[in-house]
């Protein structure tokens, strides 16, 4: 088995926006515990270096990416972000005191809309998480989650009224998830809402929202600050949990019916040994043993 590392090197990670004009030309950050630096050239391509020695980059989704890898793993494909009459949102960049795995699971997670995110995307009494379906699609290597309903008050920023909103979850690389859920303008569609996350090191990361939506109303300005009020409610609480790696033996954490998708999510990162900021039962073992 690759060390965590090694695994994590395989993958593609979001290091900046392709609209950020306020970006230096020559942009310092961190990305699996190594300093990097991303290089805006005049003609408005990226170059990415670790200690001088040239990185792969690429431009997709309103982001620049890049992977230490010689050889990185595909992408993972985002059709809707073909589909140009959806309007693009790139949130910029929400930096989170927990590991990027946590940062994936709490995305996932449904229960805690009506205590963390209130009157917004959840709300009391209807606390219930209704029973849902959860797969993993052995084909593409993703997980799948279906038939996701919440009652939520107001679940985009062009909503006026409250709606029981249904969703799809999609979790197609370790450190990168989707929902797709009800648009309140277009019946016949879905928005799309993700996050991209950056793994400064195993316990810190940078959040990189991104939404394909139909909504012909709301300014960019006020899609964006929808967007991260929802996360900036959500870091306070990423920061206070503890262990701050994600324990992947499900003896470290009880599970309830509402966690079936992270008990998936898990389950996956283990099986494909994608354990970069996670916390494993070997590792704990050898934590106890140095106390």
């Amino acid at each position: 088995m690759k060390c965590k590392l090694e695994r994590a090197k395989d993958d593609w990670y979001p290091i900046g926006m392709l609209t950020d004009n306020k970006r230096s030309k020559h942009h310092a950050t961190r990305l699996l515990g190594f300093d990097i630096v991303l290089e805006t050239k005049r003609d408005g391509t990226f170059s990415v270096f670790c200690d001088n020695e040239p990185w792969h980059v690429m431009a997709a989704y309103g982001h620049v990416w890049t992977s230490p890898s010689k050889t990185p793993k595909p992408l993972f494909d985002v059709p809707e972000a073909e589909e140009y009459d959806r309007r693009f949102v790139p949130c910029g960049e929400v930096h989170v005191n927990c590991s990027p795995l946590r940062a994936v699971e709490n995305f996932l997670d449904i229960a805690h809309f009506p205590f963390v995110h209130t009157d917004i995307l959840g709300a009391e009494p209807h606390t219930e998480v209704m029973p849902y379906n959860v797969k993993i699609d052995e084909k593409n290597d993703e997980i799948i989650a279906t038939k996701v309903k919440f009652f939520q008050p107001q679940a985009a920023k062009s909503a006026s009224d409250g709606i029981i909103t249904d969703y799809i979850y999609r979790v197609p690389s370790p450190m990168n998830a989707l929902l797709y859920k009800t648009c309140p303008s277009r019946d016949e569609v879905r928005d799309v809402i993700a996050i991209f996350v950056q793994p400064l090191d195993e316990d810190n990361c940078a959040v990189w929202p991104w939404m394909a939506l139909y909504d012909d109303q709301s300014s960019m300005a006020d899609m964006i600050e929808f967007q991260q009020l929802i996360f900036l409610q959500d870091r306070n609480i990423l920061e206070n949990q503890i262990p701050k790696r994600l324990p992947i033996d499900p003896k470290m954490e009880i599970p309830t019916r509402a966690d079936l998708t992270s008990v998936a999510y898990r389950r996956w990162l283990k099986k494909n040994a994608a354990l970069y900021g996670a916390l494993t039962q070997m590792t704990e073992k050898n934590l106890e043993a140095k106390k």
